[in-house]
């Protein structure tokens, strides 16, 4: 009875949606109406879904909490000493696989390069022999396998040698350090923890010697290690110093502070000024040390044609700018930190929704050098427009006629037998 009564009523139903113009007589025509009323849960399913999804990011707090930041304009053509050339690709790689990242070099007077790695390692460079030095933390397994793990082994960035032979290493979660490369024998200077006027350091980067052994250096950042690097460049946050230390005294102090990710330094040939590199905007500053403007900055070069790491001296009393990512006109997209810039809410968005090690896909290999006139005017340009040899220099040294091209992750070491 239950079951005939049952089949008594879906007639009914089916003659009054018939009436309806809602359906046939067409004996498949219950199935596929059964479909279409589960495809429109599904429909709805999906939606509840994508709306729970959506809810729940908006939801996350974001990591960061950037700013908005427009750049000055579109970046400068690449013509006249800009002009796309492949006069980096001259060179060759040494130690590949060896060494990986090779931030900075100094070197001494019998011709020994020195430099660290990303896995917190200080090594000996002659001629084309590898030796290692010493390890700026932990000596574990882990070390260089993960930027998890340089908290913990370390990360040197800067490095020089002072009057007296021995190295000074600016690693970026630990310290400054005083190293002697005979033996490896390390002597702590400056902690991270002590930094200076009541903020500890989070990202020491760039560092610089004068003749007298004050020593120079920056801290990219008072909230972002080197591991987050790239969170620190998306937020474009002012949270940088420039910073000196004395080491017969003991004295550190602030001279800049309110800077854009300060990266690389140098000291002009009569140590008068400073230059400087402000990465993430892609800006070079001059901080005065002396005349009558000393303890004032101003800005040398905005609007770049890319991302400036480290600056060095050259022979010529020229300046050498390393750039770790290019910033072109012309190009499909317009570069990507000037298109969200001006849009923290997306910033946020991006940083709770893209994995960090997914942004390096948005980097193109392109090697580029600049070399500055003390105004920062562009006196010349070497261009890798295919990465061949290198690309995203942090460094450009000039020892015994080479140049040694370092880079915060690339596992070797770019040498050119000249420069032009």
């Amino acid at each position: 009875m239950c079951s005939h009564h049952g089949r008594g009523h879906y007639a009914v139903f089916l003659q009054m949606l018939g009436e309806m113009g809602l359906t046939t007589s067409h004996p498949g025509h219950d199935k596929g109406f059964r479909e279409e009323i589960m495809a429109g849960r599904w429909a709805v399913a999906v939606a509840v879904a994508f709306l729970a999804v959506a809810v729940g990011l908006f939801l996350i707090p974001s990591p960061i909490d950037p700013e908005p930041y427009i750049f000055e304009g579109p970046p400068p053509s690449l013509e006249g000493p800009l002009a796309v050339n492949t006069r980096l690709q001259r060179g060759r790689q040494l130690f590949a696989g060896q060494l990986r990242g090779p931030e900075s070099f100094t070197a001494d007077q019998d011709g020994n390069l020195y430099t660290g790695t990303v896995d917190g390692k200080l090594w000996r460079i002659h001629q084309d022999t590898l030796t290692f030095i010493t390890q700026m933390g932990q000596n574990i397994p882990e070390c260089g396998s993960s930027m998890d793990y340089e908290p913990v082994c370390g990360r040197p960035h800067g490095v020089r040698l002072d009057g007296s032979g021995q190295l000074i290493v600016a690693d970026s979660y630990l310290g400054l350090f005083r190293v002697d490369p005979r033996n490896g024998e390390k002597a702590l200077l400056l902690s991270n923890k002590q930094g200076c006027d009541g903020i500890p350091f989070a990202f020491l980067n760039g560092l610089e010697l004068s003749r007298n052994g004050t020593i120079f250096f920056t801290d990219s950042s008072s909230r972002w290690g080197r591991r987050h690097v790239k969170l620190e460049v998306i937020e474009t946050n002012h949270l940088g110093r420039l910073l000196s230390y004395e080491p017969e005294t003991g004295r550190v102090q602030t001279l800049l502070d309110s800077l854009y990710m300060p990266n690389g330094i140098a000291l002009s040939p009569d140590e008068d000024f400073i230059m400087m590199a402000e990465t993430s905007i892609g800006r070079i500053l001059r901080y005065w040390l002396k005349g009558p403007q000393a303890g004032t900055k101003d800005i040398l070069m905005s609007n770049m044609p890319g991302y400036p790491d480290n600056i060095r001296l050259s022979d010529r009393g020229t300046f050498l700018v390393g750039i770790t990512t290019i910033r072109f006109r012309g190009r499909v997209m317009p570069p990507f930190l000037d298109l969200i810039g001006p849009y923290p809410a997306v910033k946020r968005f991006m940083t709770k929704l893209v994995p960090l090690s997914l942004y390096n896909m948005l980097l193109p290999k392109y090697g580029l050098v600049l070399e500055l006139g003390p105004n920062a005017e562009v006196l010349d340009s070497l261009h890798d427009p295919n990465g061949t040899l290198t690309w995203a220099i942090s460094d450009v040294f000039q020892h015994g006629g080479r140049y040694y091209l370092g880079s915060t992750d690339l596992p070797f070491l770019p040498v050119l037998e000249q420069w032009s």
